[in-house]
């Protein structure tokens, strides 16, 4: 299994700063970065640190969770050994800097990846983000299911979105529907992407249930 480093990690706080808080993981898409997610910390509550986290596959320049095919295919072994490394940074950082609780925030792959750690530890999480991203399907989990909490979780896409097919988007609502405690929003004209509008929705999502968390 991969580890993940600690320079592939970009955190919205100081290390002095973030023991005690509510830790948000942050996941990027499919030949991105972890730097692609830092417009996301102004998204966090005050009570909460950001992690941003690179994955461990080199994707052209930039890095991917596990190997992807246009039509959004997968190995479910290759995806489940990504999820368990991040598990496994999880609950080494946890110990470290005593966080409060764990909420995930994922961006295309970022949020099969989100939804596949959610899925491994349901009871885990405070709260999962998705955006304009899809959740991979896994009949060896799919055995547990449905989930035995709802834990909130808020998915952000463009329905004119070209990179997440029609299949992927009809897996992705039921399992969402059967499992989670869903928010689900959309922005028209944002495409493949983030939008200021989109990003205000989860700033307002994510006050509404760390807002108990104190630093």
């Amino acid at each position: 299994m991969k580890n993940v480093p600690a320079g592939n990690v970009i955190w919205s706080l100081p290390a002095d700063r973030r023991h005690g808080r509510s830790l948000v993981v942050l996941l990027h898409g499919y030949g991105s970065g972890e730097q692609a997610m830092e417009r996301l910390f102004a998204a966090l509550p005050d009570t909460a640190v950001g992690a941003a986290v690179r994955g461990p596959l080199p994707v052209g320049e930039g890095s991917g969770w596990f190997l992807l095919d246009p039509l959004l295919n997968s190995d479910t072994s290759e995806v489940l050994e990504a999820a368990l490394s991040v598990l496994a940074w999880i609950d080494r950082v946890r110990t470290e800097y005593g966080f409060t609780a764990v909420s995930l925030v994922g961006f295309s792959q970022g949020m099969a990846m989100a939804a596949t750690l959610l899925r491994l530890r349901p009871r885990d999480f405070r709260a999962v983000v998705g955006l304009s991203g899809f959740v991979a399907p896994n009949e060896l989990l799919a055995v547990a299911e449905p989930l035995p909490v709802r834990v909130p979780f808020f998915w952000g896409r463009d329905r004119q979105d070209w990179v997440i097919n029609g299949d992927a988007l009809q897996y992705t609502g039921q399992w969402l529907e059967e499992n989670t405690a869903l928010t689900a929003r959309t922005y028209e004209g944002m495409g493949h992407a983030l939008s200021a509008a989109e990003i205000s929705d989860v700033s307002v999502f994510l006050s509404a249930y760390l807002r108990s968390d104190t630093p």
